[in-house]
């Protein structure tokens, strides 16, 4: 995400980090660099132009705090005016309404409308507890109530079947009274897509508006299609009362111009991203630590959250216990470590979030492959649970039943045995000496020193 943008301003910014003091020169310099790495991340030029000349009002003659010098001051005025352009804060759905509170989704074909419905339906029962109802109003493209209700029952929402001779108004209200009379929380309405904006499309969805009355009307729009995301959610907004925009397809985009776009040229705010293809990849957009991820700074926080989102609570409780008794680390304790990375959107979703990884070496990336843990975990499974416990005992011939029931090599095998090894050699050092301990031994498991073995 972001990845070239970050890579090309946090080059030009390290120049100027370590000055002594800032001149006119020095910061024209710099201000043509990150002109130009916008402009090259498909951000629209008028939020550039705006974006530059405030940061350079900023910058020229600006107090320089005693903590910082003033190359640093430089980085910090970037961030804020990175922030300022998307947002300052995250802004949360308004559903403080008589319930149920109606959601609205448009946009164009392709977006990943139907999709997001599904993503958000999820994170609103997950995390908020609400009742949630879902319908589709698109009774053009072939399939897409199907999708709707399968993806329903994926995700254990409530969906509100519609039919493709419907009138998409007619759909709308009948879920609405249906939620009212079963009291849901909310109801989210899909409609249909377009290839492009066009009257016939703009008039359907203002009349399912005025029938439906939404709180929230929020634009699914691509982030791969850069500023042009941004002037199609501009169209719509003159057609629709936006109230927000969910930005999909972000874990494609390594350029970012949408993100820094949408809000300068439409005045509604970026409110979720989608950042996978997974049910649960959708993240509440937060300027502040998007801006940090684009100055290669990490995003920490959002990391805490995963974690505690999605690392299970009572198997980390068993294995702190295990460790505490001083009994031995097992292939299960590693097989529930690499499903737990898994649920935290892989390793180099993890390493996304932290500061300092975009600095990393093409080569370094490119061994911290993901693939190669979704073998490591086939590879496990292919185990019997006593080899789980007793890794000693695989020798040649279970070795080859292994590897043929994972549809692997014999080498794979050799490789995650080794890899194991090593780490239940760190366990036990862990237990002997602790902390410090721990971190002298993560150097053999990071990249090039044998955790990612080079290809």
């Amino acid at each position: 995400m972001f990845e070239n943008l970050s890579e090309r301003l946090s080059r030009t910014l390290k120049n100027i980090s370590g000055r002594g003091r800032l001149t006119d020169d020095n910061i024209k310099d710099t201000l043509r660099e990150v002109r130009m790495a916008l402009l090259e991340a498909d951000v629209a030029l008028p939020v550039v132009r705006d974006f530059v000349k405030r940061v350079k009002e900023r910058a020229v003659g600006t107090e320089v705090s005693k903590s910082l010098t003033p190359g640093q001051e430089f980085i910090k005025i970037v961030q804020a005016e990175l922030e300022a352009v998307m947002g300052e804060s995250n802004e949360d759905l308004n559903l403080s309404c008589q319930p149920p509170a109606v959601i609205l989704m448009a946009g164009l074909q392709g977006a990943g409308k139907t999709t997001s419905v599904g993503k958000l339906g999820k994170l609103l029962k997950e995390r908020q507890k609400k009742k949630v109802l879902v319908v589709s109003a698109d009774v053009y493209r072939p399939a897409a109530i199907k999708q709707l209700e399968t993806l329903a029952s994926d995700i254990g929402i409530d969906f509100f079947p519609s039919s493709a001779d419907q009138k998409p108004v007619d759909i709308a209200k009948a879920a609405l009274e249906h939620g009212k009379l079963k009291f849901y929380d909310v109801v989210i309405v899909d409609t249909a897509g377009r290839l492009h904006v066009d009257e016939e499309m703009m008039g359907e969805i203002k009349d399912v508006h005025q029938i439906i009355n939404p709180v929230e009307t929020l634009f699914v729009v691509d982030a791969m299609t850069g500023q042009d995301a941004a002037n199609t959610a501009k169209a719509f907004d003159e057609a629709l009362p936006l109230t927000g925009v969910i930005l999909t397809k972000v874990d494609g985009d390594a350029r970012g111009g949408a993100a820094l776009s949408v809000r300068h040229l439409t005045g509604k705010p970026i409110k979720f991203l989608g950042v996978g293809e997974k049910t649960d990849a959708l993240e509440p957009f937060h300027p502040d630590r998007v801006a940090s991820r684009i100055l290669g700074m990490g995003d920490v926080l959002s990391l805490i959250e995963d974690l505690e989102r999605n690392v299970d609570k009572e198997k980390a409780e068993q294995l702190a216990k295990k460790f505490k008794e001083k009994k031995g680390f097992d292939l299960e304790d590693f097989r529930g470590q690499l499903q737990q990375m898994k649920n935290m959107g892989g390793m180099m979703g993890m390493l996304d979030k932290l500061p300092g990884m975009s600095q990393l070496p093409e080569n370094v990336k490119d061994q911290v492959d993901d693939k190669m843990f979704v073998q490591m975990e086939a590879i496990i499974n292919s185990m019997t649970p006593g080899e789980r416990q007793r890794p000693d005992i695989i020798k040649g011939s279970r070795k080859k039943r292994i590897a043929m029931g994972s549809g692997t090599q014999v080498q794979d095998v050799n490789r995650l045995l080794k890899q194991f090894t090593q780490m239940q050699k760190m366990m036990k050092k862990m237990q002997k000496g602790g902390m410090k301990n721990m971190m002298r031994n993560m150097k053999g498991m990071m990249p090039g020193g044998g955790m990612f073995p080079g290809r």
